[in-house]
């Protein structure tokens, strides 16, 4: 990685406090009687129940929901043999992705042993604290051994997702590539690149799965694996093929499917005509695959293709799986994660690429289409799909195995995953994704601003758009030497510089003039507003076609950028004003608020308008809106002027956007409180918490959120411009790189939906 990315992942890492994750009570504890039942003399009960029953734990305790991850660092990500401790970051992320991905706890767990004899004893020991063991990062051949010794004798799910999780997920993508090309398992001949844990557990599953063992030819880095190498172990040995080849060219002919588990470069272009007609191609090596996509597809355009990258279309990743079936394992209470359970999970990753794209999916693309095709056999990892479906299909496959010990009801199981399935953590990345590759142009007002620089940077690692920077060169190249960012400014970006692009500003006051004239400001001034305003050149840029986004402000008082937007991009037609939504990612799902920075005093058509504006805006960040409008009042409990607007505003609502789901007026207990709702009113509209909460007054608006932000520590999203022509936002004093690079990719999000209407 570059300088820049290492020193941001470090302070990731260290702040605002060390470490990734962090342990917080699931009870309350706020008087004697609380203390008192927690601990001395209350928990004494539930110890008594479960030393009667050893099952009970999975009532009174967190065991039921509770993976350990456990590695002993010998073989990390890209970095090898680097020591148990150094793996701990790795672990963490992996726990994070357990939490916010299917809600279920983990402790990671580095043992420092490379010894299989004593980590497996120290793993089986930790039985009684865990529901499943997850192992991570183990080099093989140890790692065949532990697995199977430690499932041997643990009496719930281990799981070496390096081995499992990756050929579940290469399971599905095959099965399903293979149905694009008019072929089954039975008809394909598969050769290997790689022949370690993750290669042979891929191949062990598509066997399990109806590929025939005689269809298989591995190599390694030392050729094929051939009957007469010496050294293999049973999984390796079974595989062996009896022939005198033993080059990886030499196996190619004929074959349907390339499977890369190996390192960079290895599979050459000029091999691929030796692969049979409609080959897949899966190039999994990570960062660089064993081939580029684009060269495949150079010397065969018939080809499927899928790697390990987000940036690829087809990415092979993991947690399409792990969370997921680690969930219906532990709901199940299984006492393994078997082969049936792994099939089922394969089965129903490929089984949801097939369906149609959900609306809220599809909402998040901005438009890009996902159908089932050679760029889309397996289900992108933000789909709330994924765990309506993996997690029932596992715990089906426990249940039918005989392997579970807490028997569900199906049906009643998929709709409480679909009451718990918020993913709030997951609300920027189909944003992300819809506007990765677009290549559409952002102009940045600030462009000489660090936040804008750093931003702009890792948008660019993103692959989000093609950053203009309004900004003097000569700064801007003494900046980056300052930030030691690697930024080419005659390559990666395209900067207007007032000092010196004398034609395109001077194009940019031309503009300016024919926009100012009618809207207050002195002829005079209009020269200076563009060479010396920032907001207004970047907006005129955007007005002018020379940029399909633009963000401006940051540095200075919120209210006079926007003055200078709303003079120049118009707003949409037959919207009567512009408004402002914010949103947090909270614990319990994402809330956003409006309107929180632009209209001081709504009118009840004023309302009406924002609210349908920001449930649209809602929909393309793959949310369904439940929407709340707010009072002091409950209901009909007030007749002041507040509560009668927000009425009055309900009524317009449901006559103008009947399917949306909103309710109001109420207070804001009761907008995320079904319960507390239930007994105020017998037909509340929404299920569960709402999502989006409109606001009566700024005032209110801007209050709850910031309250809200520093209460919970939570990321704040916005403020967006809702009611504008074109795509352009505001940036508070306040932004961070990080939320400056969260509103890149609504800004590109947001074009690329304009050039697709």
């Amino acid at each position: 990685m570059d300088e820049n990315t290492r020193r941001a992942a470090l302070d990731y890492h260290r702040y605002p406090q060390p470490g990734k994750l962090r342990i917080e009570p699931t009870k309350r504890m706020v008087n004697q009687r609380d203390l008192a039942l927690a601990y001395s003399p209350g928990v004494a009960a539930p110890c008594v129940e479960i030393a009667a029953d050893p099952d009970k734990a999975l009532d009174y305790t967190a065991r039921g929901n509770l993976v350990a991850v456990i590695s002993n660092g010998t073989a990390v990500l890209g970095l090898g043999a680097i020591g148990a401790l150094a793996s701990k970051p790795v672990m963490e992320g992996k726990a994070v992705l357990f939490k916010k991905f299917a809600d279920i706890d983990v402790f990671d767990i580095e043992v420092d042993t490379t010894d299989p004899d004593k980590f497996v004893e120290a793993v089986a020991l930790l039985e009684p604290t865990f529901g499943g063991i997850n192992l991570e990062d183990i080099k093989a051949p140890e790692c065949f051994a532990i697995e199977a010794r430690l499932k041997e004798r643990m009496n719930i799910p281990v799981f070496h997702d390096d081995q499992h999780g990756t050929a579940i997920v290469v399971a599905a993508a095959v099965t399903n590539a293979l149905v694009l090309q008019g072929k089954t398992l039975a008809d394909a001949r598969l050769v290997t690149s790689g022949a370690g844990a993750a290669a042979l557990a891929c191949v062990d599953l598509l066997v399990a799965m109806g590929l025939p063992v005689d269809h298989v030819t591995l190599t390694d880095k030392d050729g094929v694996i051939h009957s007469g190498r010496e050294g293999m172990l049973p999984n390796m040995a079974r595989y062996a093929r009896d022939t005198n080849a033993r080059t990886l060219p030499e196996v190619l002919p004929g074959a349907n499917v390339f499977l890369g588990l190996s390192a960079p470069g290895v599979l050459k272009p000029e091999w691929l005509p030796l692969l049979a007609d409609k080959p897949l191609i899966f190039a999994l090596a990570n960062p660089e695959p064993e081939i580029l996509p684009e060269v495949a597809r150079a010397a065969r355009p018939d080809a499927i293709v899928a790697t390990g990258r987000s940036d690829y279309p087809n990415q092979v990743n993991n947690v399409l799986c792990f969370p997921y079936i680690f969930r219906g394992a532990l709901d199940a209470g299984a006492t393994e994660i078997n082969e049936a359970m792994k099939m089922a999970a394969a089965e129903a990753i490929a089984g949801l690429a097939r369906r149609p794209a959900h609306d809220s999916v599809a909402q998040a693309y901005g438009g890009r289409k996902l159908t089932f095709g050679p760029d889309y056999i397996i289900p992108t990892p933000f789909d709330p799909r994924l765990i309506l479906e993996i997690a029932p299909a596992v715990a089906r496959a426990a249940m039918a195995s005989g392997v579970a010990r807490r028997p569900l009801d199906i049906h009643h199981y998929r709709r409480k995953l679909s009451g718990q399935n918020t993913r709030s953590t997951q609300l920027m990345l189909p944003v992300f994704d819809a506007a990765r590759g677009s290549g559409k142009r952002v102009a940045f007002g600030e462009g000489e601003d660090e936040r804008v620089l750093r931003a702009v940077h890792d948008a660019l690692e993103e692959g989000l758009m093609r950053p203009v920077l309004v900004g003097r060169r000569r700064i801007l190249e003494k900046r980056l030497a300052e930030l030691e960012l690697r930024l080419d400014l005659d390559r990666d970006v395209e900067i207007v510089d007032p000092e010196t692009d004398y034609e395109l500003m001077a194009k940019l006051v031309e503009g300016y003039r024919t926009v100012a004239a009618r809207r207050g400001i002195p002829a005079a001034e209009i020269q200076r507003h563009v060479y010396r305003r920032p907001a207004v050149t970047a907006a005129m840029l955007l007005r002018m076609g020379h940029a399909d986004a633009a963000l401006v402000g940051g540095n200075s008082e919120y209210w006079g950028q926007v003055e200078h937007v709303l003079r120049i991009i118009d707003r949409l037609p037959g919207n009567e004003r512009v408004y402002a939504l914010s949103g947090l990612i909270l614990d319990a799902g994402a809330l956003f608020l409006t309107d929180t920075h632009m209209v001081p005093d709504p009118s009840p058509e004023q309302v009406a308008e924002l609210t349908q504006l920001a449930a649209t805006e809602l929909r393309h960040f793959g949310l369904k809106p439940k929407v709340a409008l707010l009072s002091h009042s409950n209901f009909g409990s007030s007749h002041s002027p507040s509560a009668r607007k927000m009425r009055s505003a309900l009524t317009l609502l449901r006559k103008a956007a009947p399917e949306l789901t909103v309710d109001g007026e109420m207070h804001a207990d009761a907008a995320l409180s079904q319960a507390l709702r239930d007994k105020l009113i017998p037909d509340s509209r929404f299920a569960g918490p709402a999502n989006l909460l409109v606001m009566p007054n700024l005032d209110s608006a801007n209050i709850a959120l910031t309250a809200l932000a520093a209460s919970s520590s939570s990321p704040t999203i916005g403020p967006m411009l809702l009611g504008l022509s074109q795509p352009i936002h505001v940036l508070t004093p306040g932004v961070s790189s990080r939320g400056i690079l969260n509103m890149i990719a609504i800004a590109v999000a947001e074009a690329g939906r304009e050039g697709s209407d």
